[in-house]
């Protein structure tokens, strides 16, 4: 890749150019609600002195130079600048990672090709003799990103992504009760899509199922085993998010209480995050230019790693991990996980539930938060009794202490699902991300 901008002496700078298209179709009881496509390029432009940042954006690539001299003269030189600590660490990579082009490159599909995979789902998974599906939504689309980040220590690095989904979903209505269900499908192209009409229709009937026979269930602790997606929103709300290594550099408490190399949890329990995995939170290299790799942040219940940008990384000497991002090129990087997830283990989703005599199923949750205690808000759910699922329970939450919950943690299923449905919020950024792991029991959870 030649060299395409002049950047000053004495200071360090960056340019993260950012070429993104995205479209989306969706019908909503027969109705065409969302038909657009939408095209978007710009650049961030940083210039660092060791005591201030300097930023701008632009929609107007030409303007790149002119806007990085301009941010120069704002700041005040400094000779030494790439031995401030946080500066030495960043890297030198030199990358062009171009993947998608021709027909399937997402600007370049035809709406036609979307329409008829919406048209497939509306065909085959709608039914107006259901009288208890009181709504339902069917959408189609895609994202396409192109990153190319330039720095003045030398960095020069180009890549795409793409990725397509499908997502059909119902409300569903049983003597005034309601509740709303059902998947999301991915592939790099629209025909990738196909073939989830028998998935979706059972995930509909199971939610009927759900609220035609779930009895209460009394509030107490119980043994849980939670499916691979509830594993998947466990690991990234509860664990993943405690370590972003940003929250610790004004929080002494919370540095004193994850010690790297300290017990804390189960010899069952990895937990890692790794954005070189080509899933929903792929990002071959970060918003500052470091390659992407896994970091094991517990390693058979011990803590092993965390999330850094170079900042935190320089703060707490420890090295960077490829986890600085920003939603879109006018918003400064932050420490943000990828794809995250719990490792698989060996034991059988049959086996789990045989040797559970008495617990809760939990088949799934619709959102969760975590700090020291952690709440998952759960959706459908199924009492255990003696190795067996039995009769659909409501329960509205489940939550526990992050660290027992670690420790409690005593079956790990070797059904290992990595989901690509997520994306993830924090400090008013959204990013894409993915979330995995496998059926788990858990000794104890409150349950209400």
């Amino acid at each position: 890749m030649s060299e395409k901008y002049h950047f000053p002496e004495g200071l360090y700078s960056d340019i993260r150019i950012e070429e993104s298209y995205s479209t989306t179709m969706s019908m909503f009881n027969g109705e065409l609600t969302r038909d657009f496509a939408r095209p978007e390029i710009g650049a961030m432009i940083r210039v660092y002195d060791g005591k201030l940042w300097y930023t701008t954006s632009t929609n107007d690539l030409s303007e790149i130079q002119k806007e990085l001299d301009a941010l120069a003269e704002l700041a005040t030189p400094d000779p030494a600048i790439y031995e401030n600590p946080a500066i030495r660490l960043l890297e030198v990579n030199r990358d062009e990672r171009l993947v998608y082009e021709g027909e399937n490159k997402l600007c370049n599909i035809t709406r036609e090709r979307f329409m008829k995979v919406l048209n497939h789902y509306v065909e085959k998974c709608v039914d107006a003799s259901v009288p208890e599906v009181s709504s339902w939504s069917i959408g189609v689309g895609g994202e396409y990103q192109k990153k190319s980040f330039y720095s003045s220590k030398g960095s020069a690095i180009v890549y795409d992504y793409q990725m397509c989904s499908c997502g059909i979903f119902y409300a569903i209505t049983v003597d005034g009760q309601q509740i709303n269900g059902g998947r999301q499908y991915f592939g790099v192209t629209p025909e990738e899509m196909f073939g989830h009409e028998n998935e979706a229709l059972a995930e509909r009937d199971r939610y009927i199922d759900y609220l035609k026979n779930a009895v209460e269930l009394e509030p107490g602790e119980y043994t849980c085993v939670l499916s691979p997606i509830t594993t998947a929103m466990f690991a990234h709300e509860s664990f993943g998010h405690k370590s972003e290594a940003d929250f610790m550099l004004n929080d002494q408490k919370l540095r004193d209480e994850w010690v790297l190399g300290k017990k804390v949890g189960s010899d069952l329990v990895s937990i890692c995050d790794d954005g070189a995995l080509v899933q929903h939170g792929y990002i071959p290299y970060d918003d500052e230019g470091t390659k992407a790799r896994a970091t094991w942040l517990i390693k058979d219940g011990v803590l092993t790693g965390r999330l850094h940008d170079s900042t935190s990384a320089a703060a707490l000497s420890e090295e960077l991990t490829g986890n600085c991002r920003a939603q879109d090129y006018f918003r400064r990087p932050v420490v943000r996980m990828t794809n995250t997830y719990m490792a698989g283990g060996k034991d059988s989703f049959e086996d789990i539930i045989a040797d559970t005599k008495d617990g809760i199923y939990v088949y799934m949750v619709s959102d969760g938060t975590g700090s020291a205690t952690f709440v998952m808000n759960a959706t459908v759910c199924y009492r255990i009794r003696d190795g067996k699922i039995c009769e659909p329970i409501r329960v509205r939450m489940l939550s526990g202490s992050v660290f027992q919950t670690l420790f409690d943690i005593d079956r790990v299923g070797s059904d290992f699902e990595i989901f690509d449905t997520y994306t993830c919020g924090k400090m008013g950024q959204t990013v894409r991300v993915s979330a995995g792991g496998p059926t788990i029991r858990v000794r104890k959870l409150q349950v209400g």
